[in-house]
Order: C-alpha cells, then sequence, then structure tokens
C-alpha cells in the first residue's frame, strides 16, 4: 500500500509539473508574440518616416538582419526587397496584408509555410505617396521557447523529482502507519482515521456474523456427527480429491479404520478395485451402485457425486447391509425353481394317468370326463410352469434382445386374439391406440399387454368393457387398461401384483389363472424401468396405467 500512495504522489507532482510547464509556455509563446509585433510596428514605423523622407537611398542603408522590408507601388508592383531582387517578385496587390492597407492605411496578417515549417509575421503601412511599405519576420516557434528554457527546466524537474520522492515517501509511512497498527480483532477499539469507522464497523458486524454462523455450523456438525454415528449404514463424505471428510462408526468397522483415516485418500483406505471403478463411474454419471460381498455380509454400495455451482465438490459413498436381502432373494429364486420341477412330477403321473385310462383299465363311460379334466389339469400346470421360469428369469437379470417395438402394434395383436374370448362372454373389448414406438423386449411387452387384457376380460361381469389406450409424447409411451369389472378392495391392491397371491381363489381356479399374471406383469415393467399405477373401486372397476420411456434402451438396441 505505501508504494502504491508513493507512486500516486510522484504521479501527482510530475502531472502538476507538467501542466505547469504547458501553461508557462503558452504564456510566454503569447507574450513574445505579441512583443514581437510590437517591435515589427515599431520598426515600420521608423522605415516608413526615413523613405518618406529619403526613399529607396534609406531602405539600402538599413541593417534588415532580424526582419525583411518590402517596398510596393500603388499598382502592387515590388519597388524594393530587402531580401530578393525586385524584377524576380510577382505582384503584391493581392496579399491581404498590403490589401488592408491600401484600403484603411494600415493591415496585418500571419502566414504559415509547410515548405520552411515556420510561421511569418506581416506588418504594413501607407506612406503618403500612396505606396506601402511591408516588414515581416519568423515568428519565434514553441521548440525554440523551450530550447532557451531547457536550463531551468531540468532544473526545476530534478528538484522536482527529489522533492516529490522524499516527502512521498514520508507521507506513504504517515498514511500508511495507522493502518498498520489496526487490531482487526477488536476493529471499534482502534483510533485511526474517521474515515475508516464504517469500514471497522463492517468488519465487526462481518465478525460477530462470522462468529455467529460458526457456532450454527459447530453446533449442525455435532448433530450430523450424531445422527451419522447411530446410523446402520455405512456414510464416507469425500472431498473432490477423493479425501475423506467423514465416516461413520459403521463405515470404520465395515473398512476397519480409525479415525486416522480422515484426509486420507479412501484409495489408500480400500484398495478393493470396485471402489476405484465405480468412483469413477458416478463422477461421469452423476450415481453408481455395485453389491460386493465384505467380512462374510453381503452390502450394497451407493456412490453419488456432489455438485456445487455446476462444479463437483465431492462423494458421498452409503453401504447397506443387505445380507438378509440378498437371502431372502436367493430363497425366492430358489423356490420359483423348485416349483417348477415339483409341478412336472405330478403333470407326468397325469399324463400317465391318462394313458392307462386309454389302456382300458377305466369305464368306458368315464374316460372322456376323465381324459378332458386331467388335460385341462395338465394344460394349467405347464401354464404354471411357464409362468414361472419367466419370472425366475427376470429375478436373474438375464439379458434379452432389445429392439424397436410398437406398442401399439402390440395392443393390435393382443386384441385381435383375445377379441372372440371376449365376445364369448358378452364382454365388449375396444382399443385406441398411436404407434407407441419404444425401445424394448417385444416377448415381454406383448405377455404384459396379454396378461393385462386377459385378466380385464376375466375378471369382468357380463355386459361389461374392456378399453385398452395407448398415448405418446416426446419421451415417453403409456399404456392404459380400464375394465368395467368387478374390482379389487382397497386392502387387496397393494398385494396384487405378488406371486400367487389371489383376491378371490375360487374365481381365479375357475377362470383358469395361476396367480402370476399380475406379478410378470410388474416385472416386465421393472425391466424396461418403466412406472405402473393401480387405480381400482370394487364392483366398479379397474384402471391400470403403464409408462415408458422411449429411449432407455436406446444404446443397447445399437
Amino acid at each position: 500500500m505505501s508504494s502504491k500512495i508513493f507512486k500516486s504522489i510522484l504521479l501527482v507532482a510530475f502531472s502538476t509539473l507538467l501542466g505547469t510547464l504547458l501553461i508557462i509556455t503558452a504564456c510566454m509563446f503569447d507574450y513574445f508574440g505579441t512583443v514581437q509585433k510590437n517591435q515589427l510596428v515599431d520598426e515600420l514605423s521608423i522605415a516608413a518616416r526615413g523613405t518618406e523622407t529619403a526613399g529607396k537611398n534609406f531602405l539600402n542603408q538599413l541593417d534588415s538582419k532580424n526582419y525583411r522590408i518590402t517596398w510596393v507601388s500603388k499598382d502592387g508592383t515590388v519597388l524594393f526587397d530587402s531580401e530578393t531582387n525586385p524584377a524576380n517578385m510577382e505582384n503584391h496587390a493581392n496579399r491581404e496584408e498590403i490589401k488592408e492597407a491600401f484600403e484603411n492605411g494600415r493591415g496585418s496578417s500571419s502566414r504559415y509555410s509547410t515548405t520552411l515549417t515556420k510561421e511569418t509575421v506581416y506588418e504594413a503601412v501607407r506612406l503618403a505617396d500612396g505606396t506601402v511599405l511591408r516588414i515581416s519576420a519568423s515568428r519565434i516557434t514553441v521548440v525554440v521557447l523551450l530550447l532557451g528554457m531547457i536550463e531551468p527546466i531540468l532544473i526545476i524537474g530534478i528538484f522536482t523529482v527529489i522533492l516529490s520522492a522524499v516527502l512521498g515517501k514520508r507521507m506513504a509511512k504517515r498514511i500508511v502507519a495507522p493502518l498498520n497498527r489496526l487490531n482487526l480483532d477488536k476493529p471499534l477499539e482502534n483510533d485511526t482515521y474517521e474515515e475508516l469507522s464504517p469500514l471497522l464497523r463492517c468488519i465487526q458486524g462481518q465478525q460477530s456474523e462470522i462468529r455467529r454462523t460458526l457456532a450454527c455450523l459447530k453446533q449442525k456438525q455435532d448433530e450430523f456427527n450424531q445422527i451419522t454415528s447411530n446410523m446402520r449404514e455405512s456414510l464416507i463424505l469425500l472431498d473432490n480429491t477423493g479425501a475423506i471428510i467423514t465416516i461413520n462408526l459403521s463405515a470404520k468397522k465395515l473398512f476397519r479404520v480409525t479415525d486416522t483415516c480422515i484426509g486420507r485418500n479412501i484409495i489408500e483406505v480400500d484398495r478393493h478395485q470396485n471402489i476405484r471403478d465405480f468412483m469413477q463411474k458416478s463422477m461421469e454419471n452423476g450415481h453408481a451402485e455395485f453389491r460386493e460381498n465384505r467380512n462374510g455380509r453381503e452390502y450394497q454400495f451407493d456412490l453419488s457425486r456432489i455438485v456445487s455451482d455446476d462444479a463437483v465438490v465431492g462423494t458421498v459413498i452409503l453401504a447397506f447391509d443387505i445380507t438378509e436381502q440378498a437371502e431372502a432373494e436367493r430363497r425366492r429364486r430358489e423356490f420359483t425353481a423348485n416349483v417348477s420341477h415339483e409341478l412336472k412330477t405330478p403333470l407326468q403321473g397325469v399324463i400317465g394317468y391318462t394313458d392307462l385310462m386309454e389302456s382300458g383299465l377305466a369305464k368306458l363311460e368315464d374316460i372322456p370326463r376323465f381324459v378332458g379334466h386331467i388335460r385341462k389339469e395338465a394344460s394349467r400346470l405347464v401354464t404354471l410352469i411357464e409362468d414361472i421360469i419367466r419370472l425366475s428369469q427376470l429375478d436373474e437379470g438375464t439379458d434379452m434382445p432389445i429392439s424397436e417395438v410398437s406398442l401399439g402394434h402390440v395392443v393390435n395383436e393382443v386384441c385381435e386374439t383375445l377379441f372372440d374370448a371376449a365376445t364369448s362372454k358378452n364382454i365388449s373389448l375396444s382399443w385406441s391406440v398411436v404407434d407407441g414406438t419404444m425401445y424394448g423386449v417385444k416377448r415381454l411387452l406383448y405377455e404384459m399387454v396379454y396378461d393385462l387384457c386377459d385378466n380385464a376380460i376375466k375378471y369382468n361381469r357380463s355386459g361389461g368393457s374392456v378399453k385398452i389406450t395407448v398415448f405418446e409424447d416426446d419421451t415417453n409411451v403409456r399404456l392404459e387398461v380400464a375394465d368395467t369389472g368387478i374390482g379389487i378392495l382397497t386392502e387387496h391392491q397393494e398385494r396384487v401384483f405378488e406371486r400367487f397371491y389371489r383376491v378371490d381363489k375360487s374365481h381365479s381356479k375357475q377362470s383358469g389363472g395361476t396367480g402370476l399374471g399380475l406379478s410378470i406383469v410388474k416385472h416386465a415393467v421393472a425391466y424396461h424401468h418403466g412406472k405402473i399405477a393401480l387405480e381400482s373401486e370394487a364392483n366398479k372397476g379397474t384402471v391400470i396405467t403403464v409408462e415408458f420411456s422411449k429411449n432407455h434402451f436406446a444404446d443397447s438396441a445399437k
């Protein structure tokens, strides 16, 4: 700051000196011009009197080193010139000062010569015989004037520099000294410039605000630590370099570390490759998750980047112990596979029994009834097996071929297939669709639409209706299946998508349902990352809405 003040003082001093010099030069230039003009007028008066008395002889005797004398006749012919042969000179009748002298008795003018780069001043007077006598001289220039003043200017300049440097340094120190003595911890107790009082009051207010903010932050930090320390989930907060900022008790146990890990990079604390890979994915995509077995338990890791003002400032890692959940999923998958296996055994028995009856061991009149009954049960069991297998595939997340599918065309196919079944039950089946093109698994989408429409027909009443509609916008496709059937009670609505769950078991058995249709629908929607919603009222009907993103699987289809 002292340096800036010192430079400012020097700048002001030099500016003042330069301005003063310019003003003095302008005044002196004007003064010398006036003096020169007066001298020319005096010299012209003397020359005029001599010329009127002695004529050209007087002019020849004049010492005119510092000026030029020209004598012009009434018609403008040059009679005499102190520097040039009059015979070689042009007529001067139209010269401004001479013309003015002929008219008014006196004339004056000045002309600048670009060739000689100088200004000449002219004074003329009319003599008693009507001729004009003119005197001229080169006007002093600013450069000449400054050259004549160079010595005093240098002396003044050097003196100004020295004086400004000495005084500037002292003044800068004197100005800055009170500022250097400021006690910013107690701003209002300083004895300094009155002009700084608003600033010091502002600093005092900001310090009070900072103290309040720090106290609030500490309180929130304590609350945060209290909450996270009691969390079952493992929580780690990282900065944008991957260094650990916060780690709760569960995470310390999971990663087998202590408080000394604070400030260290997560890669140093945990050497597992998954952490590195999925941290990178979370930075790129905003979120990443994976499952991993640690310490004999299975965990799901969720990683999310933290963004502030469009800049990534850190990462949050959450680890959930999903051992029980994973075990339940495993048991469910095993159950599905076991049920499939168990159902095939009685199916073979039914077929064998059919063969036995066909061999003649049963009464002849009972054979057709037994055969029809057995085959009906066998078909139902086969359907059940197929449903269970499909559910098992969906549970396993088996990759299926993704293609561009028109949901509207799928609805057309399903409705044409089920139209006769609806008509036979005196149910009106109608559909209104748009193209609804999306990316997905056509077989799954077909089964989903089929099961929804089939249920709407099976659980309807005679004279009822089923309406299927497909809507679309720029990003989504929506399917809506509405019926006027028996509806679903509120207490059953949350469970209708569970496997083998039946609202009316007797009705389901009569209709040939397996209890897996809506579960397959739910899994098909989940596989396509869609959303499903159910609205129903007992004895009035049901509306099921499914919504998909058109381009969720676009990259997978390429």
